[in-house]
């Protein structure tokens, strides 16, 4: 494979998909590789080691979920409503996930933090790094209900922690199931956390 062809794509995406149905520990670079069609000496020559893979795919999967959730949450509709499109794409996914490979897959962010949060500093960081994010983009959108007098919050920065974690942690459910109906109650527990009435949005 010459150093011009599409390899580092092929052990990206061959990488993102085994962390994602496997975790991380459990996987060798040769396994990867395998995966990838791609000869051993290839993955070395685009990445250092399989945690330098490892921060790749995190980057990639975060750039494209950043787009879906800006998609919504910087959309023109009422801020109660951009948070249930996000909680119900997640819901969606997850079930597409589950109806595909017959498993549910969870969050590749929550997974590897439970998995690699005190073994792998610049992993912690970067992972730390996307659920801050997330939170800040979940604040703006609470704090624009807040201003319409749809929610009622004295903490939006705290509450948009509380949502994503609320968020994280039933995706984590689902997959320790493998039952995606722990994500039917998404909704109602969002409106308890933002201080809004069930017949929002």
């Amino acid at each position: 494979m010459g150093r011009t062809s599409d390899g580092r794509e092929r052990i990206l995406a061959a990488g993102r998909r085994l962390m994602e149905q496997r975790g991380y520990s459990a996987l060798g670079v040769a396994e990867i590789c395998q995966a990838a069609g791609a000869p051993k000496g290839s993955f070395y020559y685009f990445f250092d080691s399989k945690e330098a893979l490892a921060l790749a795919v995190i980057a990639e999967e975060w750039a494209e979920q950043r787009r879906a959730w800006a998609a919504i949450l910087d959309g023109p509709d009422a801020p109660l409503r951009k948070l249930r499109a996000l909680f119900d794409s997640t819901a969606a996914t997850q079930r597409s996930g589950q109806s595909s490979c017959g498993t549910v897959s969870g969050c590749l962010f929550g997974n590897l933090s439970l998995e690699l949060s005190n073994q792998a500093e610049p992993i912690r960081l970067a992972l730390q790094d996307i659920f801050t994010e997330q939170a800040e983009m979940v604040r703006t959108v609470i704090e624009e209900a807040v201003a319409r007098g749809d929610a009622l919050v004295a903490d939006p920065a705290g509450t948009a922690r509380a949502v994503v974690a609320q968020l994280e942690g039933q995706v984590l459910f689902a997959k320790l199931y493998n039952d995606t109906g722990h994500l039917d109650a998404l909704w109602t527990h969002c409106l308890a956390l933002v201080g809004a009435q069930a017949q929002a949005a």
